[in-house]
């Protein structure tokens, strides 16, 4: 027994120097199987928990119980550590930047939908907390504690730093796409099926959804950007082309808002303030789509009353509605989208003056998400008919743009983190305070979520003292 030891010792130490191996750590991993793992994990992060605080601090929900109860009343503090860590930076940034440092040379296919997915992440990353990691991120072996990047640089580059703009990074992407590739995408890719002429027109539309973001504080780059996407006409302009990204039945496999309802039914409901919203706009056709209407009557809860009341029994409440998180689970997470390139495009056209009539945009838009949700021909058509104040502009600048965003706000109910960035940069829906607010400042709805507890003690780069909730963003309002 001792002499077949050393044998096997003899026999390995000659390579030992040599070989930092191990079947069940590989090196490199084929690209088609880490690119489901990207596309499901980008899907995940934006629609589980930080885009169910988004919901609640938006009031497209309110909180019941554990963290949405706590967004509810703007106790942000303490909370997102999983979030933060593994499902962004340890998740999916890391995995992208794997397909970007292997596969760019050989097969840019994938290097290129994984730049497209990075700058998502990022912005995801950078919206919801200012400035962070990024030019240093998913490169842990250089950079053990990346350096937090200002959010301008992340959005405009900085050279000097060696900081690509997220602009260049997804024009790197859909460049990539052009460029003769080894491998190709073709059922590894969940969204497309290997059609990267559809992941161009997601970049392009992704292009249009960052140059709006900063369209406040660097309104030239957001006007020559938005020129050129529509010069080039090949962005997502239907709902077929849409980017979402499709969840299964199973447990384990469902869409995170329908697998949250499941297990957690008493931690929120829809909030009174969006019913409400909705019911001053004449909007309960599409609202029914949204959320369900149990015994004939819509039935949320006053954001922040879960502290002073009982909340409804859960069999009069209004539930999240299958066009959301389908039947069983099986609906898609939606992130770049037909009815949000129309609005985006209406308030380009009104307040940057690009191409394009603000109200024909701001009624395609409306439309677009109509059709989506299941609304028919007649349905829509009954609703443009009978409520032409509410889908036609009017009034000064401000007001028209107040109407966009409040109907890009209804449309974007389930995906709080989209509703979350345009209130924060334009101010609308008007929204009131909670009811028992607390937090950082009672008196200011957040205005950025704080760094994470573990963040905040493992990197020594990371801002301290952490910046207070009511400390706006950029490229905030």
């Amino acid at each position: 027994m001792l002499s077949g030891m050393l044998l096997l010792t003899t026999a390995c130490s000659k390579n030992f120097l040599d070989v930092n191996n191990t079947p069940n750590n590989p090196l490199n991993v084929p690209p088609s199987t880490i690119l489901p793992n990207t596309t499901v994990g980008l899907a995940f992060t934006s629609g589980n928990e930080l885009s169910r605080g988004a919901s609640v601090l938006v009031q497209h929900m309110a909180g019941l119980g554990n963290v949405p109860l706590s967004f509810d009343v703007y106790n942000l503090d303490n909370q997102l550590d999983n979030q933060w860590t593994f499902e962004l930076y340890n998740g999916v940034i890391n995995d992208l930047q794997i397909l970007i440092n292997q596969y760019s040379a050989a097969s840019p296919a994938y290097s290129g939908i994984a730049k497209l997915q990075m700058a998502y992440a990022i912005s995801i990353a950078t919206d919801l907390w200012g400035d962070v990691p990024y030019s240093q991120a998913g490169r842990g072996v250089e950079f053990e504690s990346p350096r937090f990047d200002k959010q301008e640089d992340i959005y405009q580059g900085n050279a000097t730093l060696g900081i690509t703009s997220l602009f260049d990074l997804v024009k790197s992407g859909i460049a990539d796409l052009d460029k003769t590739s080894a491998q190709r995408p073709a059922a590894d890719d969940l969204v497309y099926a290997g059609d990267l002429t559809k992941w161009k027109r997601t970049g392009n539309s992704l292009l249009l959804k960052l140059a709006m973001q900063i369209s406040n504080v660097n309104p030239g780059l957001a006007k020559s950007t938005i020129d050129a996407v529509i010069t080039g006409n090949n962005y997502i302009n239907t709902n077929a082309l849409d980017f979402e990204v499709p969840f299964g039945k199973t447990a384990g496999n469902q869409n995170p808002l329908y697998a949250f309802g499941i297990n957690r039914p008493n931690d929120q409901m829809i909030s009174q303030r969006f019913i409400n919203l909705s019911r001053s706009l004449n909007d309960t056709v599409r609202l029914a789509k949204l959320i369900t209407k149990p015994g004939g009557i819509f039935r949320g809860n006053e954001n922040g009353a879960a502290f002073l009341v009982a909340a409804p029994p859960t069999a009069t409440r209004s539930q999240i509605n299958t066009y959301v998180t389908g039947v069983s689970g099986e609906a898609p997470i939606r992130l770049l989208t037909n009815f949000q390139g129309n609005f985006i495009l209406a308030e380009a056209a009104l307040i940057l003056g690009t191409a394009g009539n603000p109200d024909e945009l701001y009624k395609a838009g409306i439309k677009a998400h109509m059709q989506k949700t299941g609304m028919t021909t007649a349905e829509i058509d009954n609703y443009f008919t009978t409520n032409p104040t509410v889908v036609t502009l009017s009034g000064p600048t401000e007001e028209k743009r107040k109407q966009i965003i409040t109907q890009k706000y209804i449309a974007w109910f389930g995906n709080g983190i989209e509703a979350y960035n345009d209130y924060r940069r334009t101010g609308y829906p008007v929204l009131a305070l909670t009811t028992n607010a607390q937090g950082d400042n009672p008196n200011v709805l957040p205005t950025r979520y704080p760094y994470t507890p573990n963040e905040l003690s493992r990197n020594p780069n990371a801002p301290k003292p952490r910046p207070n909730t009511d400390v706006k963003l950029w490229w905030a309002k």
